[in-house]
């Protein structure tokens, strides 16, 4: 199969390496010419575009038989938010109208929740009305719900904060400080490591049902300050403690039960207390 990864970036050349490994052949999409050329090494096609340009479906090549839209927004202002999810996936959808593609992977966020009680959210739990990034992933989840209605194959999976291998942001914050015990420390920090992550998109891409909504999230989520303690333990540090908190923000624990059981998945690293064990190893030799 013949499979566009839009966004092939630290989580897209991820998914590419599984898909080659397995035979595909992937041509991946990047903005900056120098990082598509990159992509050649990995044995991947690069194709430069800008897909937040309508005219970009145009060049998508013939042959491409799925897409996969994992592209990101460079910065956290709803204008970055509105390039990479509703200007570069309604560019994708009318590619994917055109070529007539077996199926079409969004990964959207599960930052368009925004409960503030620690309350639990799965696939089914409605977004609600969300304001700036929040209403951009709304929409963008509208484009494909839409399509899907309509007759194209789109999914949707919602990713939970990214780590791996490159990206071990929560273990340098706790180092620093400037993840600390505190007020607020309660909150449900959900996560997913990028193994877990590449594979959940390749099960939507193969299993998914079409206007379907997928979590690739911990099985196991865990609270800020159970991260703290753990992460601080392996260092062999004293939990960093801060008098005040963070400024008050969504606190809600992502469930991904359902999409587990419907792709028959089983997740490598089920919270992050397994998840950056590899990395607190490494670190403490």
């Amino acid at each position: 199969m013949h499979v566009l990864v839009a966004g092939c970036g630290w989580l897209g050349t991820a998914v590419a390496a599984r898909l080659m490994a397995r035979g595909d052949r992937v041509t991946g999409v990047r903005t900056d010419p120098g990082r598509a050329r990159a992509l050649r090494d990995l044995g991947i096609e690069p194709l430069v575009l800008d897909l937040a340009d309508p005219a970009a479906a145009e060049r998508i090549p013939p042959g491409v038989e799925a897409i996969l839209a994992l592209q990101a927004a460079r910065e956290g202002d709803p204008g970055s938010y509105r390039r990479a999810y509703v200007l570069a996936n309604a560019t994708l959808l009318l590619a994917a109208a055109r070529l007539g593609v077996r199926a079409l992977v969004y990964t959207g966020s599960t930052g368009i929740f925004a409960q503030r009680d620690g309350s639990d959210v799965d696939e089914s739990t409605p977004a609600g009305a969300g304001s700036g990034p929040a209403a951009v992933l709304a929409e963008a989840e509208r484009l494909f719900l839409d399509a899907a209605r309509a007759g194209t194959p789109a999914r949707i999976v919602r990713l939970s904060g990214l780590y791996g291998a490159g990206r071990t942001w929560v273990i340098d914050r706790v180092r620093s400080g400037a993840m600390a015990l505190g007020p607020g420390d309660g909150t449900w920090m959900n996560s997913c490591h990028q193994d877990d992550a590449a594979e959940t998109v390749i099960a939507a891409l193969d299993r998914g049902r079409d206007g379907g909504i997928y979590h690739a999230t911990d099985a196991l989520p865990m609270r800020r300050r159970e991260v703290i303690r753990h992460v601080a333990a392996r260092l062999g540090i004293p939990p960093p403690e801060a008098a005040a908190g963070a400024a008050p923000g969504p606190d809600r624990r992502i469930l991904g039960a359902a999409t587990r059981a419907e792709l028959g998945l089983e997740l490598m690293w089920p919270s992050l207390k397994e998840g950056l064990e590899p990395f607190l190893s490494l670190g403490s030799r």
